[in-house]
């Protein structure tokens, strides 16, 4: 007889509740526990403010300390310690639900818990929800198509800066997530490789205070919200 839980990756999409999948709102009812990642600096949690209308009263949320950091031994502890708190609610038959923001497999903290359940428990029985990307959603506000024919499509974060979009200029379409460090350079890539005519900003999207920014040069004049995205084609 199993006697362990049952591990949920799950997606709840860019910002809007009403944007969870079925199945997603489904296992979220039916947690026992769920997790989250949270800053070492606050408590907060969007993943968690987007779920709230699924999340039963009852339902124990515990937020996991992920430090924003580039000290690598630091990273690796917090990401181990956490698997291991997930892992011993499972060996107690708790089913436990991950939430993510976006989709679970593009750019989530739940693929580093993934792969620590690997080694840490791998008998561990686990399932991914998949999610609504920030992407998608900014193209369907923006009624955008994002690729078509034989069109193709590049997904970088722009975290570190617009390098990416240089090393790939071939592609005829750009999403570009997290645009708010390095914005400059983004915009100096964007520009070297022809994608500035058609790029759009989308901050927020589809939650409270969303812009849409068309002229991107204007991300330069003040500092971009952590949400904010490039949809960029040529």
């Amino acid at each position: 007889m199993k006697t362990t839980g049952k591990l949920f990756g799950v997606g709840v999409g860019p910002g809007d509740p009403e944007l969870l999948t079925i199945k997603a709102v489904r296992i979220i009812k039916e947690a026992d526990i769920i997790f989250t990642a949270a800053s070492t600096k606050n408590r907060y949690s969007l993943a968690v403010e987007i779920a709230t209308p699924y999340i039963s009263p009852s339902t124990r949320i515990e937020k996991l300390s992920f430090p924003m950091t580039k000290d690598e031994k630091e990273v690796e502890a917090a990401w181990t310690y956490n698997a291991k708190q997930i892992a011993k609610e499972l060996k107690k038959g708790k089913n436990a639900v991950f939430l993510t923001l976006g989709d679970p497999t593009t750019y989530s903290t739940f693929g580093y818990i993934l792969k620590k359940m690997e080694c840490i428990m791998p008998e561990a029985d686990i399932e991914t929800i998949p999610g609504i990307t920030s992407f998608h959603a900014a193209s369907a506000r923006l009624n955008k198509i994002l690729v078509e024919g034989e069109e193709s499509l590049l997904i970088i974060s722009g975290a570190f800066g617009g390098e990416q979009i240089r090393k790939n200029s071939g592609v005829e379409n750009v999403a570009i997530v997290k645009a708010y460090k390095n914005i400059k350079d983004i915009n100096c890539a964007l520009k070297e490789t022809g994608f500035d005519n058609k790029a759009v900003a989308v901050s927020k999207c589809g939650r409270e205070n969303e812009q849409v920014i068309n002229n991107i040069n204007e991300l330069e004049t003040k500092k971009p919200d952590y949400w904010t995205l490039i949809l960029a084609s040529k």
